[in-house]
């Protein structure tokens, strides 16, 4: 048996290991930027928590901002309205969920689904849960919003009151940052 015979099997293992080796590097680098795609870009990143100025927003006004590619409405809310929202009695409500992402698994009292304790911030989505439309404030037959599109009506604490909705307007997750400052998300 000569020398080249005893050295043939590692060579050719060494061959298959390298061609494998390779392989794998190449499969790799053809993968991760199919993987990469799926990650969030930069703008969507950025999106995902605003800090909003609401030093300007005077008692019965609403002031609407864009988040995460939907109306998010932040109202001030008078004492009137504030009476109306906590006045309702939770059994006459289509849905009895507060709603609230702040809140899991909290009814839908007036309580449940403000920002502060005295009930003077509202924050919720301006989307309405029946197609998605945009619900005008100030509207309704319950003094809080009006789904033009089908004719959902919602109660000045956002709570379905009448119509085809089937959910109460979502709370998004907000904190105050300071007395003039909400963070959304």
């Amino acid at each position: 048996m000569s020398h080249a015979e005893d050295h043939a099997g590692t060579r050719r293992d060494f061959l298959y290991y390298a061609t494998a080796g390779t392989g794998a590097v190449v499969a790799g680098a053809a993968v991760w930027p199919l993987v990469n795609q799926m990650n969030a870009s930069a703008d969507v990143k950025a999106l995902a928590s605003i800090y909003v100025d609401i030093s300007g927003v005077e008692p019965g006004t609403q002031l609407t901002v864009k988040w995460r590619g939907k109306p998010v409405f932040i109202r001030r809310r008078t004492p009137d309205e504030i009476e109306a929202g906590r006045a309702v009695d939770l059994t006459t409500l289509i849905d009895q969920s507060a709603e609230n992402a702040n809140k899991p698994g909290a009814d839908a009292s007036d309580e449940n689904r403000t920002l502060d304790e005295a009930g003077e911030w509202l924050v919720m989505m301006g989307v309405c849960t029946h197609l998605g439309c945009v619900p005008l404030g100030d509207a309704g037959e319950f003094g809080g919003w009006f789904c033009p599109c089908h004719g959902s009506h919602y109660d000045t604490a956002g709570r379905i009151r009448k119509g085809p909705a089937p959910r109460n307007l979502d709370i998004p997750v907000a904190q105050f940052t300071d007395e003039s400052t909400i963070l959304l998300g």
